[in-house]
């Protein structure tokens, strides 16, 4: 459902409802009507037809937005921009935190890991968060090898840890680092 409430897929339902409107006002001799609206349409909707072919849709929410809030801004902010960085829709991008994991070296051009969905926690040391993602053509290997780096990356004071669900799956999971 969510599918069909995109910026791009709302653009593209109005250029093409302006589209239809201007051809019909032309094909019934309404020159008043029908200039505008193809002038207009025609534009809107070949943008929306762009931004269709190179949208990135959310990644799905475990938890409602609200269950956690005050755990949320109590924590790093990192964490929280973290959450409404993958919970909306993005364009021209093949993957949520494209960058983070190029830099992380956890990329790969051809079939990158996608992010699949985000689920924040309230656990007995602090505000974490739990990434699922789906591996493409990044090894498991490689991520076990970057998992004490992964936690300092995303924020000060974080831990991560990975669990293996097989089949090409994984979950991230960012908690705070325990107190020594």
């Amino acid at each position: 459902m969510k599918d069909y409430f995109s910026p791009g897929s709302l653009i593209t339902v109005a250029g093409g409802a302006l589209t239809v409107v201007g051809a019909i006002a032309y094909t019934t001799g309404s020159a008043n009507l029908s200039l505008p609206t193809i002038f207009y349409g025609i534009p809107i909707l070949l943008g929306g037809l762009a931004l269709k072919s190179s949208e990135l849709p959310p990644a799905m929410r475990i938890t409602p937005a609200e269950a956690l809030r005050s755990q949320r801004e109590a924590a790093d902010p990192e964490l929280g921009k973290l959450v409404n960085d993958v919970t909306r829709w993005r364009y021209g991008q093949k993957a949520h935190l494209e960058s983070s994991l190029e830099a992380l070296k956890l990329w790969d051009d051809d079939n990158p890991p996608q992010l699949e969905e985000i689920e924040e926690l309230d656990t007995q040391d602090g505000y974490g968060l739990r990434m699922r993602f789906q591996l493409g053509a990044v090894s498991l290997e490689r991520w076990t090898e970057r998992e004490a780096r992964l936690g300092r990356f995303f924020a000060k004071g974080l831990r991560a840890e990975i669990k293996d669900l097989g089949g090409d799956q994984l979950d991230l999971l960012l908690l705070p680092a325990q107190a020594t």
